[in-house]
């Protein structure tokens, strides 16, 4: 199960640009959101060559903290829960269901993994593992107006049975995934990550997903199509055909340092022949 001790405080927090720990305050928290999703890339390298993709804290120390990787949202965001409660912030794990692409009423597994965050007495969910439409900044929990941040717009919706959180991209509202506060435990992250990282159904599974934010900008690779996307513009794609090209784009444009795997490049191929499946 997954240690909830973190030992590398001190290289976390200068990956993030700080030199001391910073007071636990709204203001740190949405600074932290912000740096994290621009330094730390969602990243689907791991299932892309379907390996296993261990959550215990040392584990993603030494992936994230170390080897210059990035991960997926239980990798991602436990280590950053881990961070928040080092630095005295009351968090714990919550669980959503991804809607993002599919029928908002979907019944989908619970496969997100996102913070709870109290600060001053107000609940705000903070996620740093939600790939191609992450929020940069908390957002309020009881808040029903949107909210905007410095990329789009969300808004967390009451539901009969939690939440929906939307976000708006071209004026258009998308909802992305549902959630709750029902406790979880490491028992729940283990499932839900079996589940991402081998469940045949899994959206992840064999798939090469890559996103960072910017300034002002997201960048996202879907397999082959890699878009640069900034609010209230036309965003920029483009198709890549050749697995070395894709390679020097994720070191290059998302910073990541490559596994060393024999069947890297052969996988990433794979994933750009036109009639691709999973």
């Amino acid at each position: 199960m997954p240690r909830d001790t973190l030992q590398e405080s001190a290289r976390y927090l200068e990956r993030l640009g700080y030199a001391a720990p910073p007071p636990p305050t709204l203001a740190t928290l949405a600074e932290l959101q912000a740096r994290h999703t621009r330094v730390f890339p969602f990243e689907t390298l791991s299932c892309l060559l379907r390996q296993p993709v261990p959550i215990d804290l040392p584990a993603l120390e030494e992936k994230i903290l170390h080897d210059g990787r990035g991960g997926y949202c239980y990798e991602l965001n436990l280590l950053y829960q881990a961070l928040l409660r080092h630095l005295g912030y009351t968090v714990r794990a919550i669980s959503g269901r991804v809607v993002m692409g599919g029928p908002e009423d979907a019944w989908t597994a619970r496969s997100h993994l996102l913070a709870l965050v109290t600060v001053d007495g107000d609940d705000y969910i903070s996620d740093v593992g939600f790939g191609r439409l992450v929020p940069t900044v908390p957002l309020r929990l009881e808040d029903r107006q949107p909210q905007p941040t410095p990329l789009e717009t969300f808004q967390i919706g009451v539901q009969d049975d939690g939440y929906m959180l939307r976000a708006q991209v071209n004026g258009v509202w998308r909802a992305l995934y549902r959630f709750d506060t029902q406790r979880q435990e490491a028992v729940d992250f283990e499932m839900g990550n079996w589940y991402v990282s081998t469940h045949p159904d899994s959206p992840l599974l064999g798939q090469l997903v890559v996103a960072r934010c910017g300034d002002g900008h997201r960048k996202t690779l879907n397999n082959g199509s890699y878009g640069v996307h900034r609010p209230g513009a036309i965003s920029e794609r483009r198709q890549l055909t050749d697995a070395d090209a894709v390679l020097a784009l994720l070191r290059d444009e998302f910073d990541l340092a490559l596994p060393a795997h024999p069947e890297l490049r052969t996988a990433i191929a794979r994933r750009l022949a036109p009639s691709a499946t999973r």
